[in-house]
């Protein structure tokens, strides 16, 4: 496959950042009682992640090591500031909604994860297409999630009502906060079976192809990992 999909393929599908590495689980709880505010939320994050990873990878051997996550805050922090005016220029009501968690990109574990995990470590064109797929993967996500909310809990898709009040109920627990938890959690377990059967083919979504979070702390693996994936490190550990 060739690297740029394979890139696409594993943000939107192996390594979706929502339903298989739980990743930006605030802003996926808080945001989605609506299936426009998964939308929005999930391309504004997509648009911060391509454009962070194309800036972190062209400067990757210009930012010293040792201050290498504040330089990649400053890179962030700047593009949610352009995003947030934008946004509130021409999308001030969706912005209104979204509130304070279009600041919180910064510091969202998906955006330093992969700065530190793989635009740092690769080139320019892999970086942004790393961006795309696992943005598209957290706003695929975001709007699946607020997509049930909102049928469940008000009849309506995007706005529009689609079930008739006459014979439907809303069940308003979906458009509150414990409705997130229930419905992530059911999505979860259906992405789960799928991916079992997926395996059970001799096609594996359940192991992720690498580092994704750059959490080296927490990582068995990070005395010989140096960026590589998990199975190129172990056989390089092998051979020496």
């Amino acid at each position: 496959m060739n690297q740029n999909v394979e890139r696409l393929y594993n943000g939107i599908i192996k390594e979706n950042p929502t339903f298989v590495l739980m990743l930006g689980m605030c802003p996926t709880l808080a945001v989605t009682s609506s299936a426009i505010n998964g939308l929005g939320m999930g391309l504004s994050t997509t648009v911060v992640l391509v454009f962070s990873n194309l800036l972190i990878s062209a400067f990757r051997k210009v930012i010293p090591n040792g201050v290498r996550m504040p330089a990649f805050i400053v890179i962030v922090a700047s593009l949610v500031t352009v995003v947030q005016f934008i946004m509130q220029a021409y999308t001030p009501a969706l912005s209104a909604s979204l509130g304070v968690y279009i600041p919180l990109i910064v510091v969202n574990c998906i955006i330093l994860g992969r700065a530190e995990s793989y635009a740092s470590k690769n080139t320019i064109v892999p970086s942004i297409f790393d961006g795309i797929g696992m943005g598209l993967g957290f706003t695929l996500g975001l709007t699946c999630i607020g997509l049930v909310r909102e049928i469940l809990g008000a009849g309506q898709m995007f706005g529009i009502q689609v079930l008739s009040l006459s014979w439907f109920t809303p069940i308003t627990i979906f458009v509150m906060a414990p409705g997130a938890f229930l419905v992530l959690a059911c999505l979860v377990a259906v992405m789960n079976i799928v991916r079992e059967r997926m395996e059970a083919k001799g096609k594996p979504l359940a192991k992720p192809s690498g580092c994704m979070t750059g959490d080296c702390a927490g990582c068995g693996h990070a005395a010989v990992c140096c960026g590589k994936t998990t199975a190129e490190a172990l056989e390089e550990a092998k051979t020496k």
